[in-house]
C-alpha cells in the first residue's frame, strides 16, 4: 500500500485523497458520510484508491477529525481493530539515516506502517478531546510501542511517519499530567528521548524543555537515568537539578545549529537553574553564543553583567553596562544604573562614578517608583561611604560620610520596614559611634528578621561591646549560638573568645577557640557535603583560628604555644599579612626589632593596605630616632585614612606629634583615642559588611 494521505490546502473544498498514484477530492465521500451512508463511502475509496478496508475507515476517521466530527470520527476508529493490522507488519531492518534531518529533506512517506500508525494517534486525539484522557493515554502507549516492534533498528527518515512519532512522543506525557501519573509522565519523556523514534527536531527541543521544567519545578528528587540507558555516551546526571540543566543546555545548543526555532523562555529557566547552583560564569557562555538578532543587544549585555558579577568578575561586568548605558543605547534604564551602582560601591576607585549612576537611578525613579528609589538611595549610600575611604581629605571625608548616612535615612522613610535598610543604618550609625542609634537598630533588625540573620546578631554584640557592656554581650551571643545551626556557629564562637579575653577570661577564651577549633575540624571531616550558607560569614576559616589563638596566647607571654600556633597557620596559608602580623607582634614582644620590622614590612608587601600592621610598623619607626618620625607620620596618617575610627592609630600618631614637638596636634589625636577607646568593639564594625 502506497498511501500518502491527504493534504489540508486551505479551504475544506480542497481536501483530498490520494494513493496508489490516484487522487480523488474528499467533496464526494463527505456527501455520503452526511447522508449516513458509510458503507457506501468506505467502498467507494477501497474501489477508487485500490486499498484495504481497514486503509479506507483510517481515510474516513481522518476526514471526520479534520471536520471537527469526534464522536463520528471516533466510532469510525472503534470499528477498525488496529492492533491486529499492526501485528501483521513485520519488523522492519532498514537503518534510519542519521538523527536531526529535516522533514524538507524527506521523502513521500511508503512504509506500510503509516497510515495504520497515523490511524492510532488520530483516535488517541479523538479520546483526549472527549476528555477520556487515560484511554487517549494507554492509545498513544500502544502506539510507540507499535514503533518500538516495527522499527527496531530506528524510525525512517520519512516525513509523515517521522511526523506521526513525533506528535505521539510529545502528546503522552501531557496526556499522563492530566492523569496526575507522575511517574507514567516522567517515563513517557525519558523513553521519547532515549529511544531511537528519529523525532523531528523541533519536537525534540520541545520535549526536552518541557521535561527539564518539571524536574526544575516538580519538587520531587527523580532518580536520574541509569549507565545502560545512555546511547550518546557514559556520563549520568547526579540528580534532576542537574539534569534539567542538561536538558536545556541541550536545546539552546539545537537553536544555535538552526535546528529549532529560538524560544526566549528557555534561556528564562536556565538563567533560574544556573544562577540557583552559583554557576552564573557558565550562564554567561550561553549568553555569549546565542545568535544576534534573537536577544536584544542591551538585554544581552544587562543578562551578562548579572553573570559576571555574580562570577566576580566585577571588571567586564562594569564594561557591558557603561555600554548598554550609553547615551545612544538605553542610558536611562534604572535596573542597569543600580546594578552599575552597586558593583562600583564594592572598589573604592569605582565609587565615584558609582555616585553617579546612583543619581540618575535616584531621577529617574523619583515620583514613580517609590521602592525603587529607596534602593537607589540604598546604594547611593554605599557608594558614598565607600568613596570616603580614598578620601585624602578630612574634610571632604566627614563630608561624604554625612551625605551616605543621610541617603539612608531618606530610603528608611521610603521603606521604613525594609530590613536590609535597618541594619545599614545600625552599622552607619555604629561607625559614626552613635551607639544608641546603633542598639536601636541593631535589635530593630534582629526582632524583624526573627533571629534568623546571623550579621544581625553580631552587630548587636558589636555594639554592645562598644558599651563596655561584655556580659550582656555576651548572653546575647549565647542566645545567638542556641539559635544558630552546628555549622553556622564558627563566627559567635570567634566573637565569643574575643568577648572573654576582653574581660581578661583568658583561659575561657582559650576554650572557645578549641572548641571552634574542633567545629571546624569535624567539618573538614564530615562526610556529608556542607551545604552552602546564604550568610557567608558563617564559615571560620581554620587559619583564622590558629592566627587568633597565636594572638592570644602572645598577649599573654606564653611564647611557645604562640610559635606552636603560627606554625599551623602558615601550613596552611604560607604567606599571610594575618600570620606576619602576628609574627611581628610576638617578635616586637620578645625584643627582637629587626624580626618584627621585616615581619610588618613583608605583611605589607603582601597587603598593601593592612591598617594593622601600617600601625605597628609606624610605632616601631617611631622609637627608632627623630629621623624616622616622618616616615611614621606618613604611615600612622595612611592607617588612618584606612580606618579612622582606630584608637591605636590616633594614639600613636599622639606619640609621634608629640616627640616631633608639635603638642597641640598631640592633645587632638589623644583626645581622639580617649574617646574612641571608650566606644572600642571587639572588631571592628566594618567586618559585617
Amino acid at each position: 500500500m502506497s498511501e500518502e494521505g491527504s493534504q489540508l490546502v486551505s479551504e475544506p473544498a480542497v481536501w483530498q485523497f490520494s494513493a496508489n498514484g490516484v487522487c480523488i477530492k474528499a467533496a464526494t465521500i463527505e456527501e455520503k458520510l452526511d447522508a449516513g451512508n458509510t458503507q457506501e463511502a468506505e467502498s467507494s475509496l477501497c474501489e477508487k484508491l485500490t486499498i484495504s478496508s481497514e486503509e479506507a475507515k483510517i481515510l474516513l476517521g481522518r476526514l471526520e477529525y479534520q471536520r471537527g466530527k469526534i464522536e463520528s470520527a471516533l466510532r469510525v476508529f472503534d470499528g477498525i481493530d488496529l492492533q491486529a493490522a499492526i501485528q501483521k507488519i513485520p519488523p522492519s531492518e532498514k537503518q534510519p539515516p542519521k538523527k536531526g534531518r529535516s522533514r524538507a529533506e524527506s521523502g513521500p512517506s511508503h512504509h506500510p506502517a503509516t497510515l495504520l500508525l497515523e490511524g492510532m494517534y488520530i483516535k488517541a486525539k479523538c479520546l483526549h478531546k472527549l476528555e477520556k484522557t487515560k484511554e487517549s493515554a494507554q492509545e498513544c502507549g500502544s502506539l510507540l510501542d507499535a514503533v518500538d516492534k516495527i522499527f527496531t533498528q530506528g524510525v525512517p527518515d520519512e516525513s509523515k511517519l517521522q511526523e506521526t512519532v513525533s506528535h505521539a512522543a510529545e502528546l503522552l506525557p501531557e496526556l499522563w499530567k492530566l492523569c496526575d501519573c507522575f511517574s507514567e509522565r516522567i517515563t513517557a519523556y525519558r523513553r521519547a528521548l532515549l529511544s531511537q523514534w528519529n523525532l523531528e527536531s523541533a519536537c525534540c527541543a520541545r520535549i526536552q524543555k518541557n521535561f527539564a521544567i518539571l524536574l526544575l519545578y516538580c519538587g520531587v528528587e527523580v532518580t536520574p537515568p541509569t549507565v545502560d540507558s545512555m546511547t550518546d555516551g557514559p556520563y549520568v546526571p547526579r540528580n534532576s537539578f542537574e539534569e534539567a540543566i542538561l536538558l536545556l543546555m541541550i536545546v539552546m545548543r539545537s537553536f544555535q545549529l538552526g535546528k529549532a526555532h529560538w524560544d526566549p523562555s528557555v534561556i528564562e529557566h536556565l538563567t533560574y537553574a544556573l544562577s540557583l547552583c552559583s554557576q552564573t560564569s557558565v550562564l554567561a557562555k550561553q549568553l555569549e553564543e546565542i545568535m544576534p538578532g534573537l536577544l536584544n543587544r542591551v538585554d544581552r549585555w544587562k543578562l551578562l553583567s548579572l553573570c559576571f558579577d555574580g562570577s566576580g568578575q566585577n571588571g567586564t561586568a562594569i564594561n557591558l553596562l557603561r555600554k548598554s548605558l550609553h547615551k545612544h543605547e538605553n542610558p536611562d534604564d534604572i535596573v542597569s544604573l543600580l546594578l552599575a551602582a552597586k558593583i562600583c560601591s564594592e572598589d573604592s576607585l569605582l565609587a565615584a562614578e558609582g555616585v553617579g549612576y546612583a543619581r540618575r537611578a535616584i531621577n529617574n525613579a523619583h515620583g514613580l517608583n517609590k521602592y525603587l528609589e529607596g534602593v537607589s538611595l540604598r546604594v547611593l549610600s554605599l557608594c558614598l561611604a565607600k568613596q570616603s575611604k580614598v578620601s585624602l581629605s578630612d574634610s571632604d571625608r566627614s563630608r561624604l560620610q554625612s551625605e551616605a548616612l543621610k541617603s539612608l535615612e531618606r530610603a528608611a522613610s521610603l521603606d521604613p520596614n525594609n530590613s536590609d535598610l535597618i541594619f545599614d543604618l545600625g552599622v552607619q550609625y555604629a561607625e559614626h559611634r552613635n551607639l544608641n542609634a546603633a542598639l536601636h537598630y541593631a535589635k530593630k533588625y534582629v526582632d524583624t528578621t526573627g533571629g534568623s540573620i546571623l550579621k544581625g546578631w553580631r552587630l548587636l554584640i558589636l555594639v554592645l561591646s562598644a558599651q563596655q557592656r561584655f556580659s550582656e554581650a555576651q548572653v546575647v551571643t549565647d542566645a545567638a549560638l542556641d539559635e544558630t545551626a552546628k555549622w553556622d556557629q564558627g563566627t559567635l564562637l570567634k566573637m565569643k573568645a574575643k568577648l572573654k579575653s576582653s574581660q581578661s577570661l583568658h583561659k575561657d577564651s582559650i576554650e572557645s577557640y578549641s572548641y571552634l577549633l574542633a567545629l571546624v575540624q569535624a567539618q573538614k571531616k564530615s562526610q556529608a557535603p556542607l551545604r552552602n550558607t546564604s550568610q557567608g560569614e558563617a564559615m571560620v576559616n581554620e587559619h583564622d583560628v590558629w592566627h587568633g589563638l597565636a594572638n592570644l596566647y602572645s598577649s599573654l607571654l606564653q611564647w611557645k604555644d604562640a610559635e606552636v600556633c603560627l606554625g599551623k597557620a602558615k601550613e596552611l596559608v604560607e604567606y599571610s599579612a594575618e600570620t606576619l602580623y602576628a609574627e611581628g607582634v610576638m617578635c616586637e614582644r620578645r625584643g627582637e626589632v629587626s624580626e618584627a620590622l621585616a615581619a610588618y614590612v613583608n605583611a605589607l608587601m603582601i597587603e598593601p593596605n593592612n591598617a594593622p600592621c601600617k600601625i605597628l610598623l609606624g610605632a616601631l619607626l617611631s622609637k627608632m630616632g627623630t629621623n624616622m618620625l616622618p616616615s611614621a607620620r606618613t604611615l600612622l596618617s595612611d592607617a588612618l585614612r584606612i580606618e579612622p575610627t582606630n584608637r591605636m592609630a590616633w594614639y600613636q600618631l599622639a606619640l609621634v606629634h608629640r616627640d616631633d614637638g608639635r603638642l597641640s596636634d598631640a592633645a587632638e589625636c589623644f583626645q581622639a583615642a580617649t574617646m574612641l577607646e571608650e566606644s572600642d568593639p571587639i572588631e571592628s564594625f566594618s567586618s559585617i559588611l
